[in-house]
């Protein structure tokens, strides 16, 4: 089982994986850790990551970014129509009317759905961990930023799919950065004692997050978060280039906004240029050769003008932190840390502005880019069979307030109450109660717009159907139960119908429209769905009514009736009632949810892509492997292989002046069996060539070896016939045998030899080093035998032993006995079982 954790940044990416040694970070095709959020779209096929990236100037219409905030969004949202003017590629309705992104690919003109978009990064992403850990990867954890929405978040968990991966937890990116921190920590509290207090800050290319977590040992608590999903690294990109688009209007009267190219380049080099002001605060230049119309332009700036263009920007670093202080109720002596991560963190006056806030020093113990990744990792391996992790539960909250409301079947009224209120514990589950005869539908919707920074609060319609009245035409009790999962995802997990069925009279009292032991239940019921984050969470029950003055608007929390009706007086005899639960059938209608066939519709196109991505890079390939053999072939013509080339030497070297002139007119797009066919009837006249290289560098050491073989062989002959004493054991026929063997292979040789010196090297070989070779091995095979064979040991002669020792010495006789007469002794079984070895169990 694989054990990944992805981290899709706005601007960047990174994966890492479980592996035995630990968590690692692992790194791309380019060797860099590093993937950027981009996909470029060409004639052929797609590019993704850093060749996308390499992309970005010369194809910049087709080649996409920054496309993670369009997630769950309309086309008509007006954050997508405000970021809409500022991008170089073009912005579409898809059919659903969520948002899509207008290219050419494979010269047609498509639109891909965001979900699309990112499943194509995803693929890339999972390409790279497949190579890192040799095996497939379908099992992953994915960070999402903290303020992402219920319509968002689906979206990301739909584009997973379709990239074919099984996404174990969608994860806050600061949550994860808590894990990757607080799992390695040796010292945090004991569960009794007061935790420990961090504050997590990701300043991210596009988004400000603020979280702040208890730690006591083996247990993760978020306490609360803030954020600013309008503040980040790509914002002060932005004021660079617009204080520079106005120096080039001026100095240079260039129009840079007007020329998509040369815009894409301004961002490239203010990033730069960003990152260089972090580290030095002195005048920094700027240059770009050919920048428009073949201008090249300059420009200078310093770390102080840059903070005091940023003002306006910096004015918004406090406010996540003040939320976060009220929300939590906490004071500043409270923290213990303040982590800080995130790729624009490195921005000196945004670090300077967080350390005088909390008044103190900010830590970076944690990697500011890997840190969401690693603990991404961490939570897959926690949740993953595979690995033996140590226990931590992390216990998530909500970010905003989410609400239900529904008809009132009383007064024909709408009735709302709120189901989770900002930073209630997640992930958890509520039971709500309601009195029904007919079907009913809940709308959720999160009930503070305010601070939400998303046009619509509507998260989705819920259709409670088959709701019937009791028999006795009494509304029905109706159980609904309400859910956040593990992916921060509000839902309707289930209702059921409480049916009552009466039964004959009985003696003990009991309650007939709401059972007591259901009661007893309602409040120590567990959700035991959540034994996978490492804690049970309650199962809260509501009671909810529609008849006037019984519930107001508010939970009715039940508990235990069993010690309030010891002192009552006893009561008349009932009929027992019996009830019965009914699961009933629930209607989902989500806020920009993908239907089922479009879903499967785009992870067959995404199949389909995957594949011609395949056939292009194989044809690419058959092209460049034609082309490095016309290079190769060509050079060595008039190096190595000049003295092997025989009278048609001109002829060849014309064959590849062709074939390079073919690859760069005609040839520059065919098919993959062209090429193939191509290489095939170069390396006819060229491997020719390149054997009677090859045979002349080997046919000498293959005839030094056989002729060291003749030698041996030949020399323990003549031992032999000089009745040396180290072979006078030999057979005189067999070693017969092995003269005539060398002779004649000596005579093969020399024969070949003469032959092969008469010939050129520009000619075929008279002989190959691999009969050379063969003529080896069969001489070894005939002779080795025969010479290696060894001397017969010569024992010493044997003293005669007493008669009197042959039988048992030293009281042997017992055991001897018994091993060999079964049916003397009866203990040989016990004696033998007691000294068997203890075996080691693999």
């Amino acid at each position: 089982m694989s054990v990944v954790g992805f981290d899709v940044g706005f601007q960047s990416c990174y994966v890492a994986v479980a592996r035995a040694g630990g968590i690692e970070t692992v790194a791309n095709e380019y060797s860099d850790r590093c993937t950027p959020s981009f996909v470029s779209f060409g004639p052929r096929n797609r590019s993704i990551g850093a060749a996308a990236k390499n992309q970005v100037v010369t194809n910049c219409k087709n080649t996409v970014q920054g496309f993670k905030r369009f997630h769950g969004r309309a086309f008509s949202d007006p954050y997508v129509q405000a970021e809409k003017s500022s991008l170089v590629f073009d912005l579409a309705q898809m059919p659903t009317g969520t948002t899509g992104i207008k290219v050419m690919y494979m010269e047609e003109e498509k639109v891909f759905s965001i979900e699309q978009v990112t499943a194509m990064l995803l693929t890339k992403l999972k390409e790279t961990a497949e190579a890192a850990l040799k095996k497939p990867v379908a099992d992953c954890v994915i960070s999402v930023p903290s303020f992402f929405t219920d319509a968002e978040r689906r979206s990301v968990m739909d584009a997973a799919q379709i990239a074919g991966l099984n996404c174990l937890r969608l994860m806050n990116d600061t949550t994860a950065v808590a894990l990757a921190y607080g799992i390695y920590k040796q010292d945090l509290p004991a569960p009794e004692e007061k935790p420990r207090i961090v504050v997590f800050v990701d300043v991210g290319h596009a988004g400000y997050q603020v979280s702040v977590c208890a730690f006591n040992k083996g247990k993760l608590k978020v306490l609360g978060s803030a954020f600013d999903p309008e503040l980040g690294g790509k914002d002060f990109d932005e004021v660079l280039v617009k204080y520079f688009c106005e120096e080039f209007a001026q100095k240079y009267k260039l129009d840079v906004r007007s020329k998509p190219r040369a815009l894409v380049r301004l961002y490239q080099e203010c990033e730069k240029l960003k990152k260089l002001m972090s580290a030095n605060s002195s005048d920094l230049p700027l240059n770009i050769e050919c920048f428009m119309n073949d201008i090249d332009v300059s420009g200078t700036l310093n770390r102080a003008k840059f903070e005091e263009f940023c003002a306006e920007l910096l004015t918004k670093v406090e406010a996540p932190l003040r939320s976060i202080m009220e929300q939590t109720r906490l004071k500043k002596d409270d923290i213990y840390a303040v982590e800080i991560i995130g790729g624009a963190s490195r921005i000196t006056a945004i670090k300077e502005r967080i350390s005088k806030f909390f008044g103190k020093e900010l830590s970076t113990t944690l990697n500011a880019d890997e840190a969401v990744a690693r603990g991404c990792a961490l939570q897959c391996a926690i949740l993953s069979p595979a690995f033996k992790v140590r226990e931590f539960s992390i216990t998530e909250v909500v970010p905003y307030p989410i609400s239900l409301k529904w008809t009132s079947a009383a007064d024909e009224g709408i009735s709302d109450c709120e189901v989770f209120p900002k930073n209630h514990a997640a992930p958890f589950s509520k039971v709500l109660t309601f009195y029904r005869r007919e079907p009913f539908s809940l709308e959720a919707y999160y009930n503070n717009p305010k601070e939400l920074p998303y046009p619509d609060p509507t998260m989705g319609q819920f259709n409670i159907q088959k709701v019937v009245p009791q028999p006795s035409g009494e509304s029905s009790k109706v159980k609904v139960k309400v859910r956040v999962n593990v992916h921060g995802v509000f839902s309707v997990s289930s209702a059921s119908l409480v049916e009552v069925v009466k039964s004959a009279e009985g003696e003990e009292p009991m309650e007939t429209d709401t059972p007591a032991k259901e009661d007893e239940l309602d409040c120590t019921q567990f959700d035991i769905n959540n034994k996978d984050m490492g804690a049970f969470y309650p199962l809260e029950t509501h009671h909810c009514s529609t008849i006037p003055n019984v519930c107001n608007g508010k939970w009715e929390i039940h508990y235990n009736k069993q010690e309030e009706k010891k002192n009552e007086p006893p009561q008349a005899k009932k009929a027992k009632v019996k009830t019965k639960t009914v699961d009933l059938p629930i209607e989902n209608s989500l806020h920009w949810q993908l239907a089922s066939e479009t879903l499967n519709l785009f992870v067959e196109n995404e199949g389909k892509m995957i594949m011609q991505d395949k056939l292009e890079k194989e044809r690419n390939d058959a092209k460049n492997y034609v082309e490095e053999y016309v290079y190769e072939m060509r050079d060595k013509l008039h190096g190595v292989l000049e003295n092997f080339v025989s009278e048609d030497r001109d002829s060849f070297s014309l064959k590849l002046e062709d074939t390079e002139n073919w690859l760069y007119e005609e040839g520059e797009d065919q098919q993959k069996q062209v090429y193939i066919d191509k290489l095939a009837e170069l390396k006819k006249l060229g491997e020719p060539i390149q054997n009677r290289l090859m045979e002349a560098e080997e046919r000498p050491k293959a005839l030094n070896e056989l002729g060291r073989q003749i030698q041996q062989y030949m020399k323990v002959v003549e031992a032999y016939k000089a009745k040396d004493e180290l072979y006078d054991h030999l057979d005189e026929l067999e070693v017969m045998k092995v003269e005539k063997q060398g002779n004649e292979t000596m005579t093969w040789m020399n024969n070949k030899m003469n032959l092969q010196s008469k010939q050129s090297l520009s000619q075929d070989p008279v002989v190959k080093a691999q009969e050379i070779q063969a003529k080896t091995k069969e001489l070894y095979s005939a002779c080795n035998h025969v010479v290696t064979k060894p001397k017969p040991k010569v024992e010493p002669p044997k003293e005669e032993t007493p008669a009197e020792q042959n039988g048992p010495v030293n009281g042997q006789e017992g055991s001897e006995a018994q091993a060999g007469n079964p049916e003397k002794g009866q203990a040989a079984p016990e004696n033998t079982e007691a000294k068997l070895p203890e075996m080691d169990i693999d």
